[in-house]
């Protein structure tokens, strides 16, 4: 028998094994989690990252320019807080306009003012009142009232109660508290504050009213007339048959039925359901014979009627200077990339803002309104003067055609970022002042004085670094936090404690 084969295992053994691949050495940074490999991120989240840290860098950058702005302007009126003043002298009290813009809440307008108006102010110790109008006509209806306020106190036609005294208010009562105790008011310059176009455009109308309407409400023609009265000789059925009644024929065939069976076949409701639908009528005409809220007053007199108003004796000779500050507010979702843009260029409106402001603060340079006018010639232009060199004032007559505020012109360019529904026609009797153009008087209007700021104020604006001297600085806080601060500082809770320990 052949012998079988061996195999020889060792052949086999003795080929070399292929190397193991060594086991990757722990991270000792993170206590034994695996190394991270550093790689390109995929396209996505380069495209997601490119674009989120664009938009925040941009925010940031923004914020940090207008935070400097901001800071420049208060530091340029932060001198006047630092004045000394008498203890029976009353601060400067200025007035701020507030209106809530078309289409919109007054919350974006008190926002508006306490972010780029209020830290100026409160930099240069200023005090303030505001007249706010939640519609259209408010501002104006507050500011006209103002105005009447103080031509009662100079004694123009006070208005008589009935015991024949003027009314005192609360304000003469405080001003003659005020006065028994030696306290006077501010002497200098005043002045008026007005946010946004919308305002300016009540302002000016309010400002007409005042000074050129009548201290009381004209008579409504409308409610002069007598309503229609009852004829004695004469029923009031007779009175039903004179007018032009003509009855329900249902309602007669109901009235002269009676009976359960005429109920039925009159009406299908029971006489429960009746009732129920009776109060539920009752009660609907009860809520529309309920006053509406109350509304401003309706205006003293109108636009047209200004040329021949009497303007009032007591009128000053310059009425408070005014500052009307740029309010942007645009609405609706295609404006979005307007918007986007405007949210990312807050820095310029923050600095335009502060400027405003600091002039009406700082009140250095005030200046009068200008107007244009333009004239009209009677003269022939292809007559025998047109070769001359005749003045054309000797040879005809000219006389003024028109005349164009400068109050007609400021921040013109936000009307065209307005809601639509300031431009809609509407019902009733309510004011359209926002649609109106702007009509001044030349007797009103040449009274009236803006602020201006300086030129020794601009260079110091430009000199300004926009940084707050009494702040401190990353490695300043960073050192207080950690309570590493110098031991010669003493701190706040110790004063006064300096020198005890030596007794």
């Amino acid at each position: 028998m052949a012998d079988k084969p061996v195999l020889e295992v060792n052949d086999a053994a003795k080929e070399p094994l292929p190397a193991a691949r060594p086991k990757p050495a722990g991270n000792p940074v993170f206590m034994g989690l695996p190394k991270f490999r550093f790689k390109l991120p995929s396209r996505n989240w380069l495209i997601f990252l490119s674009v989120t840290g664009s938009f925040t860098g941009a925010v940031l950058y923004d914020r940090y320019h207008k935070k400097r702005a901001q800071q420049r302007w208060c530091n340029i009126v932060s001198h006047i807080a630092k004045e000394p003043m008498s203890s029976t002298q009353m601060p400067r009290r200025i007035t701020v306009f507030l209106s809530a813009p078309p289409g919109d809440s007054l919350r974006a307008a008190r926002e508006h003012f306490h972010e780029y108006v209020k830290p100026v102010l409160v930099a240069g110790a200023m005090d303030w009142d505001v007249i706010e109008g939640r519609k259209e006509g408010d501002v104006r209806a507050g500011l006209a009232e103002k105005i009447r306020k103080r031509r009662r106190r100079a004694g123009e036609k006070p208005p008589k109660n009935a015991e024949g005294e003027a009314p005192e208010e609360e304000e003469d009562l405080v001003e003659q508290l005020r006065g028994s105790a030696g306290i006077t008011d501010w002497k200098g310059v005043q002045g008026d504050l007005v946010l946004g176009r919308h305002t300016w455009k009540e302002y000016i109308r309010g400002i007409h009213e005042g000074w050129l309407g009548p201290l009381e409400l004209p008579p409504d023609p409308l409610q002069s007339s007598d309503p229609p009265q009852h004829t004695p000789d004469q029923s009031s059925l007779a009175n039903v048959a004179n007018s032009n009644f003509t009855p329900d024929p249902a309602s007669i065939g109901s009235a002269n039925s009676s009976g359960p069976e005429a109920i039925g076949a009159g009406d299908p409701q029971l006489p429960d359901e009746k009732d129920d639908a009776k109060h539920a009528e009752n009660e609907k005409l009860e809520k529309d014979q309920k006053p509406k809220k109350p509304t401003q007053p309706f205006p003293y007199i109108s636009p047209s009627a200004y040329p021949s108003a009497p303007i009032s004796p007591s009128i000053p000779e310059v009425l408070p200077p005014s500052t009307i500050l740029p309010f942007p507010h645009l609405l609706g979702f295609f404006n979005t990339p307007v918007r986007i843009y405007r949210f990312l260029n807050r820095r310029h409106l923050a600095n335009e803002t502060g400027r405003g402001v600091a002039a009406l603060v700082l009140a250095s340079q005030i200046r009068a309104c200008n107007v244009n006018t333009e004239f009209a010639s009677s003269a022939d232009p292809d007559g025998p003067t047109a070769d001359t060199a005749q003045p054309l004032a000797d040879s005809a007559d000219v006389l003024p055609t028109q005349q164009h505020w400068e109050q007609e012109s400021i921040l013109e360019g936000e009307e065209k970022d307005w809601h639509k529904s300031a431009w809609q026609d509407r019902t009733g009797e309510e004011e359209r002042i926002w649609k109106d153009r702007i009509v001044i008087d030349p007797r009103v209007g040449e009274k009236m004085r803006l602020f201006e700021l300086g030129e020794d104020d601009e260079e110091k604006a430009k000199m300004d670094d926009g940084v707050d001297p009494s702040a401190k600085g990353l490695w300043e806080s960073l050192k207080e936090l950690a309570g590493w601060e110098d031991e010669s500082s003493v701190k706040g809770w110790e004063h006064g404690l300096v020198g005890e320990e030596a007794e």
